[in-house]
């Protein structure tokens, strides 16, 4: 049928007729149905966009990211992976974050996105190029129709530099296939568009492109690669036939693997006869819809400056953020605060952003998108149709939220900024009044930095960058205060239960100012100060608990932030560090605002602490104390006496002891009473420290009334404490030990993590152990020495990737052993082929060399411990001769070198002889008087094994020394050791 589209022009928007004889749907069928049908392939359903596994990407990005595992050799043996030959499927993918992130450039081109659709065809040590450039062509050409005169192909090139040829079996495929493909339309081009890589290592090789021309009737070879809307990548066959070696080397790959992929967008802006991605159906329903909800004209497909232009960008920003929204939402991502979480946050925000302001869209119209885009990929992801209510109401409550953090901050910046100056330099917002807004509010800095842009305003970036680390420092800062400490100043009740918390409002006026060490009635905007009010909810750092975060406002100016960047107690009196914006003075009135996500964590692992201390005396005996601890909203850190570090089976018990209490939900009781009466308390718990009258009496699951009546036999958590605590012990959610060690004789300490991070912990782990039992099941069917170092070198990065993510304790030390294990096969496998090549290298060596007692040669030899394992196996046949092996490294130039003299040889030290041909090759040596090794670098190896063996003659008066010393400058006469 014809449809009207709009198309950019000059003028504004055009319109034009077009046809979709193949909607969406139908386009990603029928490249379904080539494959599986047509060509034997398995189809596999798309992954979820969020990897498993591997933590080296943020979103899967790309369609190979679920076979990697194959593409690498790593797949386990036993999985159903690694018995995939031909496989075919349309990926979810989300570019957005990481190395590939093109979330900044969404709107403002028409063929960026967020999230798009791959449809991608797999070999798996099956076919090869000539297959996947034939079924190529004939999907495009035959069943989607694509006329050959706008097709264009590439190839690689070579490149001298990393000493690969040029793909000219692809070249010819293309030429010698029949198909009409002109000699001037296969086109070469080098490393950076036509060899494709996984990563800095790994299975690597040359790629074909098919391109297309979207105005035909001409030669656009010139445009092909050039990043031109009018003549575009379609489909890169990728042909892995190397492996790329952590030195930087290539190695062919026993196996070859093809790996493709096609963009859906841009292949149905051909189909479709579409001038961008954007007027295909994908998008077409969508921005329809947005037009309906939003108080803007229709899209106009434009890409220019001005009103329009921004306009038709917020339509392909919204059009596109929601999409990325629904598929992460429905595989299980939400906006938050870390990793992939936050990435989706920010889309989301950037979403709201310009469909409120620039769409003037009313609130919640973007959920209304949802149904949408169900309709229009709902079919090709069902899980889409499932959670479609709960897509929905995520992005509404987020954007509620998000709208009321926008027009506060708003107005905050709006009282804050300075205004600016006619001199050159611009002025600079409060660092410290950003990073609030940012920590507080939740307001994104990059929206900061574009509304001070437009105001031609920019913030405090050094001091900026400085809270920033000083805030990743806190993080991983390790403090091990126990003091016990109590303010004159009253602090306000929280409540918290295992489903909400409640923080109760507190307002406060100023009682003193202090700069420095001075004491003032007031402060000016711009200097940091230590304000002492009548009382607070602020928590000061005391009783091994982290300090509270947040901001204060006056009462009379609550636009005006004054954040609070630590609280101290001093005697007796709770200090709050503050960097005022605007100024402030003793009697004013301030509204108190907590960082609430940052206290309710540290309040999880501080109830947590105690529940862990009770669960390590059950274990370990009443005799075990504590020797310190530390509460962070990140994690939990206990130090406590005990002889030895504690075995896997006393750790899974005291997280088992607290599973039980967090899924009991136990009250927790909190109540002040004199010290003399706390001490009677049958099992309290008390650290070395003297104590306030009274104390504050912490105690889960028993009311104080009750131990103090002496009721209870003392078998549950009671505790002198001043920290914040939740309620009920069911909000800690969970608990992993992710680490415990022995810090001195007699101290051990262990370190947890709680709810969320928990269950990120366990996952991790089952990750781990997966990886361990794959690569356990690889190394026994392994008998290559390529293979076998390779195995040996995953074992190394996996026993770093065990002993540095946060995993249970016990799991890392069974996974440790594991590794240990493993490491010893790999490493005795390696030495066994290693002997066993080195091995046939002498014996070539001496069929070449005979009886000579001076035996000097070259073999090829990619390590010192293979070509020293050949200079072994060489002189144990010639005990007599004194011999070195040389091995040039084409690639880098570098040439080892290996030597080994008789027991009884006293004219020539081993050690002597291979320093001294290393120095000659501008290189290094060492060794013994009997062996030696080192390594130099020449580009001719002939020479090199001329003046070693010249050397060696010069000192030694040998029967078979023919060949008198050289007479240059050079000779091993001037350069002996």
């Amino acid at each position: 049928m014809n449809v009207l589209v709009r198309v950019r022009g000059l003028g504004g928007p055009l319109r034009r007729s077009y046809s979709t004889r193949f909607s969406s749907r139908e386009v990603r069928r029928t490249f379904i149905e080539f494959f599986e049908g047509g060509h034997g392939h398995r189809v596999v359903p798309s992954a979820p966009v969020r990897p498993r596994g591997d933590p080296s990407l943020l979103f899967v990005n790309a369609g190979m990211n679920q076979f990697k595992p194959i593409l690498l050799g790593t797949a386990d043996p036993r999985s159903e992976l690694a018995g995939y030959r031909r496989v075919v499927n349309s990926q979810k993918c989300v570019r957005a974050g990481g190395k590939h992130n093109d979330l900044d450039d969404v709107g403002r081109d028409v063929y960026h996105h967020t999230f798009f659709e791959m449809l991608g065809n797999w070999s798996f040590g099956d076919y090869f190029k000539e297959e996947a450039c034939a079924m190529a062509w004939s999907l495009l050409t035959e069943h989607y129709g694509m006329s050959p005169d706008r097709l264009y192909v590439s190839y690689f090139s070579g490149d001298a530099g990393s000493g690969l040829p040029a793909d000219e079996e692809t070249r010819d495929i293309w030429l010698d296939l029949g198909l009409v493909v002109p000699r001037e339309r296969v086109l070469p081009f080098g490393l950076q568009e036509n060899f494709w890589e996984m990563g800095d290592t790994g299975p690597c090789g040359p790629c074909s492109e098919i391109h297309y021309d979207h105005l035909g009737g001409r030669d656009a070879s010139r445009l092909v690669n050039t990043a031109s809307p009018e003549v575009v990548e379609l489909w890169n066959l990728v042909f892995m036939q190397y492996n790329r070696e952590a030195d930087g080397s290539l190695r062919p790959l026993p196996h070859h693997s093809v790996d493709t992929g096609l963009g859906l967008e841009r292949l149905l802006a051909v189909l479709q006869d579409a001038p961008s991605n954007y007027d295909t159906d994908l998008f077409r329903p969508l921005l329809d819809h947005i037009h309906q909800v939003s108080r803007c004209g229709p899209y106009g497909g434009r890409v220019a400056a001005g009103v329009e232009g921004r306009v038709d960008m917020a339509y392909r920003v919204v059009a596109d953020h929601i999409r990325t929204l629904a598929v992460c939402i429905a595989d299980g991502v939400y906006p938050g605060m870390s990793g992939p979480e936050l990435v989706l946050r920010r889309i989301l925000r950037r979403a709201v952003r310009f469909s409120t302001e620039v769409l003037q869209a009313p609130q919640g119209a973007l959920g209304s998108l949802v149904p949408t885009v169900v309709h229009i990929l709902g079919d090709a992801y069902p899980e889409l149709q499932r959670h479609q209510e709960q897509i929905s109401a995520v992005i509404d409550d987020n954007e509620q939220q998000f709208l009321s953090s926008l027009q506060q901050g708003v107005r905050i910046i709006n009282k804050t900024a300075p205004l600016p100056s006619n001199h050159s330099i611009q002025p600079l917002f409060p660092a410290p009044v950003a990073w609030s807004l940012h920590r507080n509010l939740g307001f994104p800095l990059d929206l900061l930095d574009l509304i001070l842009e437009e105001r031609g305003l920019q913030v405090d970036r050094v001091l900026l960058d400085q809270l920033l680390d000083t805030q990743q420092k806190k993080v991983r800062s390790n403090s091990t205060s126990t003091a016990w400490r109590r303010s004159s100043t009253r602090e306000s009740n929280t409540r918290t239960r295992a489903q909400s918390t409640i923080f109760p409002e507190c307002t406060a006026e100023v009682r003193a100012l202090f700069i420095g060490q001075q004491q003032v009635s007031e402060v000016a905007g711009g200097q940091r100060c230590l304000v002492i009010l009548d009382r607070t909810s602020f928590y000061a750092e005391q009783g091994g608990q982290s300090h509270d975060l947040g901001y204060l406002s006056r009462l009379d100016l609550p636009d005006v932030l004054y954040p609070v960047e630590e609280v101290a107690v001093a005697g007796g009196y709770v200090l709050h560090l503050v960097s005022p914006a605007y100024a402030l003075k003793v009697g004013d009135r301030l509204h108190l605002h907590l960082d609430q996500a940052q206290r309710l964590a540290c309040m999880v692992k501080h109830t947590a602490t105690h529940v862990l201390n009770w669960a390590l005396r059950c274990v370990l005996g009443p005799s075990t104390q504590q020797r310190g601890s530390h509460v962070a909203p990140h994690r939990l850190r206990f130090d406590f006496s005990v002889k030895g570090s504690l075995s896997t089976a006393q750790l899974q018990e005291v997280e088992r002891l607290v599973e039980e209490v967090i899924a009991a939900d136990h009250e927790v009781f909190c109540q002040e009473v004199p010290l003399k009466s706390a001490r009677t308390i049958p099992g309290l718990r008390t650290v070395d420290e003297v104590y306030p009258d009274p104390v504050r009496v912490v105690s889960v699951g028993v009311p104080v009334t009750e131990l103090l009546g002496g009721q209870t036999d003392g078998h549950h958590s009671v505790e002198l404490c001043c920290g914040t605590h939740l309620l009920r012990t069911g909000a800690i959610e969970d608990l992993v030990v992710v680490s415990e060690r022995q810090i001195v004789k007699g101290i051990s300490r262990v370190v947890a993590l709680t709810g969320e991070q928990a269950k990120q912990a366990r996952e991790a782990g089952q990750v781990l152990a997966q990886d361990v039992a794959s690569l356990t099941a690889r190394t026994t069917t392994s008998s290559r020495r390529h293979d076998a170092q390779r195995l040996s070198k995953e074992v190394g990065l996996l026993t770093d990737a065990v002993d540095s993510t946060p995993v249970p304790q016990g799991q890392r030390r069974e996974l440790q052993a594991q590794l240990r294990s493993l490491q010893r096969s790999t490493n005795t496998a390696v030495r066994k082929v290693e002997s066993q090549e080195a091995a046939v290298r002498a014996q070539g060596v001496l069929q070449q060399k005979g009886e000579q007692v001076v035996l000097v040669d070259s073999v090829e030899a990619d390590s010192l411990s293979v070509l020293m394992k050949t200079v072994n196996q060489v002189s144990s046949k010639r005990p007599h001769s004194l011999v070195m092996l040389l091995s040039h490294q084409q690639r880098s130039g570098k040439v080892l070198c290996a030597c080994q003299v008789p027991k009884d040889c006293v004219v020539v030290a081993a050690h002597d002889w291979a320093v001294a041909v290393c120095s000659h090759l501008g290189g290094s040596a060492g060794g013994s008087q009997l062996v030696a090794k080192g390594m130099g670098t020449s580009s001719d190896i002939t020479e090199a094994l001329r003046w070693a063996e010249e050397y060696a003659h010069c000192r030694t008066p040998l029967k078979d020394s023919t060949t008198p010393p050289p007479e240059d400058s050079n000779t091993p006469e001037h350069t002996s050791a």
